[in-house]
């Protein structure tokens, strides 16, 4: 989901009567080399690590005085208006992402209390600790002094924070590496022995606990960071500016809320380098716009296929590009592909509940598939949630005895959600109380907060290395 209002329909062609205005380029959209559709588009692509740039080398002169001098003045003002714009829409704030901090707090006190219950278990993960600590001060003494001697502890495959070479080659940045993973281990394998609690309490713990663990890895910091480092002394400081100006940039754009650039904002056109598939828009209403793609073969195949991506995606997510397009590679096949492409929801739709998106997506769609092709059956795929709102749709027409759909196809679809992974840490009934408080206070879900909800599932890979590129790095 999305906190911005309703994107402005493409220039596809759309049915008569309806209440949208179009395009004079309309009347040509409905041919099978008309552009990609343009539902509700937004400039966000895939994301895509950011890549350091800028940096001089030694011998490059020095940053020009005057340049430097314009650069702090913008980044002063900038910083003026952001604060004011902070401390005019500052209201409380509760939780990170969908996660209630009270919650939070709650299950960290349970947690001290049960450990501080058996305090003869803390002493001896204290004393594991300072041994593992005493090892490695001796082996590292022992490379200080041209030994050479085996790691204590190596960081997890494919784990990219430390795969800068002087985090290996160099015994300081070794020690400081070698330290926090030993710490970060001691912690998490500390929280998770801890007797008493349910399980409920236990996986939140260790999942915020990761959470806390990942943020002060010493990769994320100037001092600590010797590729960062290095990009200071080459580019004499340039590298900290630019990502100041980057800091101030992402929380302008998020409305005081801290909203990390993952890729080029400019990137992506809509039909030119993304979602490139030809198509076009065949109806819509006030949650919804239906695309419908040709198939590129001589005979298509008799039955049409409908697609629900999820309503936290667009309609694009299967189209990124070509060569993995699922909707190019379909419609190769023979097939007469309909793709929903969901309203980005605002207060307009406050009143909009799970029905609504049945009623007025997969089952509207299906009427409209039907009066475009003649055709009164269909084959549906369902992606994510919309495999969801798939099954659920599945159930209202078996009760209604309604058999339109041959056949149901679920991509990464959850339907049975007993057992949600990390992602029961944000759902259980406390924290869905609040996240209903917050809704209701504004009628829908802003999407920063299901952003980053999904982020610190990979805090990693999602958030730090983008704080490194983006803020480090310049």
């Amino acid at each position: 989901m999305d906190e911005t209002g309703r994107d402005k329909p493409g220039a596809e062609s759309r049915p008569a009567g309806t209440r949208h205005t179009t395009s004079r380029r309309a009347s040509r959209a409905g041919t099978r080399r008309a552009t990609a559709p343009q539902a509700h588009q937004e400039t966000d692509g895939p994301a895509e690590t950011v890549t350091a740039s800028g940096n001089g080398a030694p011998g490059d002169s020095i940053p020009d005085a005057a340049d430097l001098s314009q650069k702090m003045a913008e980044i002063a003002r900038q910083s003026q208006r952001l604060v004011a714009d902070f401390i005019q829409r500052q209201a409380p704030e509760n939780g990170v992402g969908l996660a209630n901090t009270l919650g939070i707090g709650i299950a960290f006190l349970e947690m001290t209390a049960r450990m501080l219950s058996d305090p003869s278990r803390l002493v001896q993960a204290q004393l594991s600790l300072w041994n593992d600590y005493l090892t490695l001060w001796q082996r590292t003494a022992q490379r200080f002094l041209g030994g050479e001697t085996e790691p204590l502890i190596e960081p997890p495959a494919g784990d990219r924070r430390f795969r800068d070479a002087a985090w290996t080659d160099n015994t300081l940045f070794d020690f400081i590496k070698q330290s926090y993973l030993l710490t970060a281990r001691w912690m998490q394998k500390t929280v998770r022995e801890v007797e008493g609690i349910d399980e409920r309490t236990a996986r939140k713990v260790d999942f915020y606990t990761r959470q806390f663990v990942d943020a002060l890895a010493p990769s994320n910091f100037l001092l600590t960071n010797p590729e960062a480092l290095r990009a200071t002394i080459e580019s004499r400081g340039e590298n900290l500016l630019n990502g100041l100006k980057n800091l101030l940039e992402d929380l302008e754009r998020g409305k005081g809320h801290l909203t990390i650039k993952m890729t080029d904002m400019e990137a992506f056109r809509i039909g030119q380098n993304i979602a490139v598939t030809p198509g076009k828009v065949i109806y819509q209403n006030d949650l919804m716009q239906l695309l419908q793609y040709e198939p590129t073969t001589e005979k298509a195949k008799h039955r049409p296929l409908l697609i629900i991506p999820p309503w936290i995606n667009k309609f694009y997510i299967l189209d990124l590009r070509p060569n993995n397009s699922f909707i190019r590679w379909a419609v190769s096949q023979g097939q007469t592909v309909f793709v929903i492409s969901w309203v980005n929801p605002d207060e307009r739709l406050a009143a909009k509940t799970f029905t609504d998106y049945m009623l007025k997506g997969p089952l509207a769609a299906l009427d409209a598939i039907a009066a475009a092709t003649g055709e009164r059956e269909a084959n549906v795929i369902g992606y994510c949630l919309g495999g969801t709102l798939l099954a659920s749709t599945l159930a209202y027409m078996a009760a209604k005895r309604d058999n339109r759909i041959k056949s149901a196809t679920y991509f990464v679809a959850m339907v049975d959600f007993a057992e949600a992974g990390e992602l029961s840490v944000f759902i259980d009934e406390e924290q869905l109380s609040a996240l209903e408080e917050r809704m209701n206070a504004r009628g829908y879900l802003e999407g920063h907060d299901m952003a980053t909800t999904f982020n610190m599932l990979r805090a990693n890979d999602l958030i730090w290395s983008f704080v490194v590129n983006n803020y480090l790095l310049g």
